[in-house]
């Protein structure tokens, strides 16, 4: 294993695997955002409605919350860096096929199956990865602060920089575009090494797999689901978590007989990864949620293109980088858990400046300031987040938790659109828009409350031992 220097900074070979890690997290949260700016141009260009491009969206989404925690175990039986690149592989001739696509059919192949299982193969090594190679808690936070600033800068940018590519050339060259990155990617991967042995006898849960991804999916198509139909909502969100129970019960029936399941039980007891899901979970919620909001908000109401929507999201994108690139010298100077507290506060804060400045103002700049401190409030609390579940499980158990981490933010995404999407449809209160950020500004305050009853000892100068076990 690459191991940081006497000063605690990683090496220079270590530092080189944070391009093609974190360009990976950029490609994909690229993927997620930029295709709702190109649905009109898909739909009339494959001669299809613009519910069939949403299906492929949603379709998509499903095929990630099926397999990403199965994407995170089997890394465990070949190997971290096999699976990255398996991943970027099958993504890449996704992305391709889309770009090609004659029809919806093709479209969905390669953008929501391909692209989707891609997905799913690679993202959950990008966290194993970084958590292996930096062992030191500051470096760490330098890594995960430069893969999230990308992941952000990919989910923000996403609308401007899919609209700009289409508007010059064309909805497929967007395509291309993500094949020429995932390209890149592989090339920048020779310098990665995998710091721990695959291990090809190492047992797969397939029963475990097939339970939790029924009951994912099911849970994200209730969600998917709230804008149009209450009832269908509650109704496949329950049967998901039925299921989810489902295979909870058969998790532990495993581990009682001696057998190794698709998800250690035991990685629900620990209290501190708890906290830090949640606050994963409403950041990803919030981010989302707020995008979308304010997406619809600019093109419905102000009546904005994609590309000035775009430039305005910049604000957000700004504040993200600002505060997660000099994540290393804030872990160093600050507790984890001050910096996650800090990071709600500013964001809560900005939507409050947000809502007070933009409704008053008819001027676009009128929304950069809370745009900026929502982006600087997730930029700061993203990274120490993932820095506290990931910093919580020793080496051999980041396959689990990887795949689990991820789902819970995709959970986040899914639920932010979707929240703010049904208080908009349902359009109960003539200020729909303001209810929808207030929705989320409360949200918000949960993510808050969770962050403070993070354990006050995780300061920036501790790093869990990797023999420590979950109690």
């Amino acid at each position: 294993m690459a191991e940081a220097d006497t000063s605690g900074r990683p090496s220079g070979a270590t530092r080189g695997v944070l391009v093609p890690l974190a360009l990976a997290q950029f490609i994909c949260s690229f993927a997620g955002s930029n295709m709702n700016v190109m649905i009109n141009d898909i739909s009339e260009d494959l001669d299809t409605t613009v519910q069939g491009v949403q299906l492929a969206i949603t379709i998509f989404l499903l095929v990630m919350a099926a397999l990403m925690i199965p994407g995170g175990k089997v890394t465990d039986r070949y190997g971290r860096k096999r699976c990255f690149l398996a991943g970027l592989a099958v993504y890449g001739v996704g992305a391709l096929l889309s770009a090609a696509a004659p029809g919806l059919g093709v479209l969905i192949l390669g953008n929501s199956i391909l692209e989707g299982v891609g997905t799913a193969l690679l993202i959950p090594p990008v966290y194993i990865l970084t958590t292996l190679l930096f062992t030191e808690v500051t470096s760490r936070a330098r890594a995960f602060g430069a893969v999230m600033a990308l992941g952000g800068i990919g989910a923000a940018a996403g609308p401007l920089l899919g609209g700009l590519i289409t508007s010059a050339i064309s909805w497929r060259a967007a395509f291309v575009f993500q094949a020429l990155v995932i390209a890149s990617i592989i090339i920048l991967s020779r310098r990665i090494r995998d710091p721990l042995p695959p291990d090809p006898t190492r047992h797969f849960d397939t029963a475990g797999a097939v339970l939790s991804a029924v009951g994912l999916i099911l849970i994200v198509m209730g969600i998917l689901a709230a804008d149009n139909n209450v009832w269908l909502m509650i109704g496949l969100i329950v049967l998901g978590a039925l299921v989810l129970l489902w295979f909870f019960r058969s998790a532990r029936a495993k581990e009682k007989a001696g057998q190794e399941p698709l998800l250690s039980t035991s990685l629900f007891r620990n209290r501190t990864s708890n906290l830090g899901l949640v606050t994963q979970n409403i950041q990803w919620l919030l981010l989302m949620g707020t995008s979308f909001v304010v997406a619809t908000y600019l093109q419905v109401v102000r009546g904005y293109d994609a590309i000035q929507t775009g430039v305005i999201f910049t604000a957000a994108t700004l504040g993200l980088l600002t505060s997660s690139l000099p994540a290393e010298r804030l872990a160093k100077r600050w507790p984890q858990r001050t910096l996650i507290v800090t990071g709600f506060v500013v964001t809560i804060a900005g939507i409050g400046v947000l809502l007070a400045l933009a409704s008053g103002s008819p001027s676009p700049w009128a929304f950069a300031p809370g745009l900026l401190l929502i982006g600087l409030g997730l930029g700061l609390s993203l990274t120490p987040s993932v820095n506290v579940v990931q910093s919580s499980f020793p080496d051999e158990r980041q396959g689990e938790i990887s795949g689990l981490s991820r789902s819970v933010s995709n959970l986040g995404s899914s639920l932010g659109t979707a929240i703010a999407g049904t208080i908009l449809v349902a359009g109960l209160t003539t200020h729909a828009y303001g209810a929808a950020m207030i929705t989320l500004a409360v949200l918000g305050l949960g993510g808050l409350a969770a962050a403070v009853f993070l354990p006050r000892s995780l300061a920036s100068n501790t790093t869990p031992s990797p023999s420590h076990e979950p109690t």
